[in-house]
C-alpha cells in the first residue's frame, strides 16, 4: 500500500513538470484515432531518442509504467526515481522479470508502456526489427495494443558520452523542437504464448502499425 501511495505521488508531482518542460521546450503534435479506455491497456511506440518515454507518458494523461533499460536505472537521482515511481528495469538476460512485473500491472487494470525495438531506431532512419516483448503481454493479458507513431527532427538528437556504473554508455537525447505523436486504433491479439511463430508474427504486426503511424507522424 506504501509503496502504490508512493508512486501516485511522484507521478503527481513529476505530471507538471514534465509536461511544463513538453509545453515550452517541444512542439508536441498529438493525434489520437481512439480514445485511451479505462483499465488495462499497452502503448506500444517506436524508439527514436532516450527522451521518448517521459514525452509519452506526458501525453497520455493518465499514469503508465514503462519497461526501461537497466542502465537508466543506475544513474544517480533519475535511477532513484524510476524506481520509486514503479518503472520496470530490462535486465539482459532477464526479460521474462520485466514481462513479468509488466503482467501484474496489467492484472491490476494498469497502463504498459514498452518499446518493441528494445533499442533506440537507427539514426541513420528506419526501424529495428521488433524483440517479442509487446506480443507476448498482449498475448498473456489479452490487453489491448496501441502502436503508437513518433516523428522527430533527428538533426536535433543530442548524443551524449557519460559513465554509468563504470561503463561508457551513450543517450540520445531530444531537448527542443518538433515531437510528432499519432496513436492508433487499439489492437487485440489471442492465442498461444508458446506459439512462437504466432508470437513473431503478433510483434511484426504491431512493428507494421508503428511504422505506418510514424510515417503519419
Amino acid at each position: 500500500m506504501l509503496k502504490k501511495l508512493e508512486e501516485k505521488t511522484l507521478y503527481g508531482v513529476s505530471k507538471p513538470v514534465v509536461q511544463g518542460y513538453t509545453n515550452t521546450m517541444l512542439t508536441m503534435d498529438v493525434h489520437k484515432k481512439s480514445p485511451f479506455p479505462a483499465g488495462a491497456k499497452i502503448i506500444a511506440p517506436n524508439h527514436p531518442s532516450t527522451t521518448d518515454p517521459f514525452y509519452v507518458a506526458s501525453m497520455l494523461g493518465h499514469q503508465s509504467f514503462i519497461l526501461i533499460n537497466n542502465v537508466l536505472f543506475q544513474v544517480p537521482v533519475l535511477g532513484e526515481y524510476l524506481r520509486r515511481s514503479g518503472h520496470i528495469p530490462v535486465i539482459p538476460g532477464k526479460g521474462q522479470d520485466a514481462i513479468d512485473a509488466a503482467l501484474e500491472h496489467l492484472a491490476a487494470g494498469h497502463t504498459i508502456m514498452i518499446f518493441p525495438e528494445g533499442i533506440i531506431s537507427p539514426l541513420t532512419g528506419g526501424f529495428h526489427k521488433p524483440r517479442t516483448g509487446v506480443a507476448r503481454l498482449a498475448l498473456a493479458s489479452g490487453a489491448p495494443v496501441f502502436p503508437v507513431g513518433i516523428h522527430l527532427r533527428k538533426d536535433r538528437i543530442h548524443s551524449k558520452k557519460s559513465i554509468v556504473d563504470g561503463k561508457e554508455q551513450i543517450g540520445y537525447w531530444y531537448i527542443r523542437g518538433p515531437y510528432n505523436v499519432t496513436v492508433g486504433k487499439p489492437l487485440r491479439f489471442n492465442g498461444d504464448i508458446e506459439d512462437h511463430d504466432l508470437v513473431k508474427d503478433v510483434a511484426h504486426q504491431v512493428m507494421l502499425k508503428i511504422q505506418r503511424l510514424a510515417y503519419e507522424s
